[in-house]
């Protein structure tokens, strides 16, 4: 098991693999399958990927239950309808800002050579990571 100061399956140092994984997708996403030996290189890998789909269900909830709540009160009140259109339109808002800011963060952690765990991603980062 090899940690952030050791290369990784790319042939750079494990902690600057780790950042270039939050910050450009597809390279954790190719990590994910070629990454065998660094298990700190792996776990970010997993992390970034499952970060992003915990983004995308969340999001997909918030309108999915917006909409449906505001058409069905829309139909009610039409004051009462936008208000709901309005408040998932910030709960989107919201949501995005979390995404990034999560994604920041730990992408400035694994750079520096932590293991931090991000809500739900984290955990099953690391049971995927192994070792």
């Amino acid at each position: 098991m090899q940690g952030a100061n050791s290369k990784s399956a790319l042939g750079m140092d494990g902690n600057l693999t780790a950042l270039l994984g939050y910050i450009i997708g597809i390279i954790a996403l190719i990590l994910i399958f070629i990454e065998k030996d660094n298990r700190f290189v792996r776990f970010h890998a997993i992390q970034s990927v499952l970060w992003a789909v915990v983004f995308v269900v969340g999001v997909f909830a918030v309108v999915i239950i917006g909409v449906i709540l505001g058409v069905i009160l829309g139909s009610v009140n039409e004051t009462l309808g936008k208000l709901v259109f309005g408040l998932t339109g910030l709960l989107y808002f919201l949501c995005f800002i979390g995404f990034f800011g999560g994604l920041i963060y730990a992408a400035i952690k694994a750079y520096g050579g932590n293991m931090v765990k991000l809500p739900i991603a984290g955990g099953f980062a690391e049971k995927f990571a192994g070792n």
